[in-house]
């Protein structure tokens, strides 16, 4: 079982705008900032996705061959993710429809942050 994520972003500000719109549309609320951190979830006591700067001081890159996957309780949560993600300074990495090829019932849509991590969001109906 996965306690927590983080993610990193180059810059905090903008990061906090793409992840607001975005986690928002799936049900999840920031929970707190502190400084360059950032916690959102979908529990108000525990923070399960974490937004930061790298430790080591350089800048955020994104991680070949990683993404996140967010569950959604609706299609129209998948449609709203995507669509938040466009207009906070994301890019589509695969629209919001149906995945035939992964199974009976796969709604999802990909995603990359400002930084180009990539995400989804994912309904199996």
């Amino acid at each position: 079982m996965i306690n927590y994520i983080t993610i990193g972003a180059s810059d905090s500000d903008r990061a906090q705008a793409f992840y607001d719109a975005v986690l928002g549309a799936l049900g999840h609320s920031r929970l707190w900032r502190q400084e360059d951190w950032i916690g959102y979830g979908p529990d108000p006591d525990h923070a399960t996705i974490l937004i930061c700067s790298p430790e080591n001081g350089l800048p955020a890159r994104a991680g070949n061959g990683i993404m996140v996957g967010l569950t959604a309780s609706t299609q129209a949560q998948v449609d709203a993710f995507h669509a938040a993600a466009l207009t906070h300074g994301g890019s589509c990495a695969g629209p919001p429809g149906p995945r035939p090829n992964y199974g009976e019932g796969y709604y999802l849509a990909y995603v990359r942050d400002p930084d180009g991590n990539k995400l989804s969001a994912f309904l199996k109906a």
